[in-house]
């Protein structure tokens, strides 16, 4: 019961409005903008992510997107080095309405299902090893929405303190979710669309770029002044300030002190489909 209500409030602090798909930036002008998958089969992501997960196939020019509330799946064909499990970053979390439904939609799908000890929350297994943690909420304004990024680190109050100076997170804890026999806290940051939950491990783990879960990407409301602020602050972008072709879609990378690949977009999402508050 404590877990479920928690996750209750948690979904209800980062509900996204059904007439925006991503949410209203925090003071420094950051929300969460997308998660970008190298994999060896687009189609079949496509269909995992559209068919199973409930997304929309949407296209902000040369850009195709699979629209979630709060979040843009991206995919690019290529041959990943590993799945998640093993990086920095190891899988992200989903939030839906009507959980017994999920689960008996990827049951007659012959999906992957690995249960948590709360009945509320399981994880689903896609394509190319990627792993989605989801946890039900029936007071969800949205059928499915994007909830949290799940991150392994020796450095938990390191990486928590970074996030919060770097994207002007706010720094939080949160219980377990999949833990009802034991309560467990973890560090986390609060970023507008998602949490960043934190995790120790004992090792440091491995860097995502190259992996199928490549890297995540923030959308930022100035990306010019806010890649200037970075540089101004030391640090260091993998990728400078430039504009896609054809598109007016800005972006810039870096790579975070533990080996997680960002991407800074300015004006990803397409038109009609912005955050509220831009």
């Amino acid at each position: 019961m404590r877990c479920i209500l928690f996750c209750l409030i948690l979904s209800a602090l980062m509900t996204v409005p059904a007439t925006a798909q991503l949410l209203a930036p925090n003071e420094a002008g950051v929300t969460m903008g997308h998660i970008h998958l190298a994999v060896k089969d687009v189609d079949a992501h496509k269909a995992f992510w559209t068919n199973i997960m409930g997304g929309k196939l949407v296209k902000n020019g040369p850009l195709e997107l699979i629209e979630f509330p709060g979040v843009y799946i991206m995919l690019r064909k290529a041959e990943p080095t590993a799945p998640p499990a093993g990086s920095v970053l190891n899988h992200f979390g989903f939030v839906v309405k009507d959980m017994p439904a999920t689960l008996a939609h990827w049951k007659a799908n012959n999906l992957k299902i690995d249960p948590t000890e709360n009945p509320n929350e399981s994880y689903v297994n896609g394509p190319d090893g990627i792993r989605v943690e989801v946890y039900g909420d029936p007071y969800l304004t949205n059928t499915v929405q994007m909830n949290h990024l799940h991150f392994y680190t020796p450095d938990v109050l390191e990486m928590q303190e970074w996030y919060a100076k770097t994207f002007g997170g706010r720094p939080g804890r949160r219980p377990s979710v999949g833990s009802i026999s034991k309560f467990r806290l973890m560090e986390t940051v609060l970023i507008p669309g998602t949490n960043l939950s934190l995790a120790p491990a004992k090792d440091r783990q491995a860097p995502t770029k190259g992996r199928s879960l490549d890297h995540i990407g923030f959308e930022v409301k100035n990306l010019e002044a806010f890649t200037k602020m970075l540089e101004a602050q030391g640090v260091k972008l993998d990728v400078p300030l430039r504009q896609v072709a054809n598109s007016n879609v800005k972006i810039a990378f870096l790579t975070d002190p533990w080996g997680t690949y960002i991407e800074l977009t300015e004006g990803l999402a397409p038109a009609g489909h912005t955050a509220a508050g831009h």
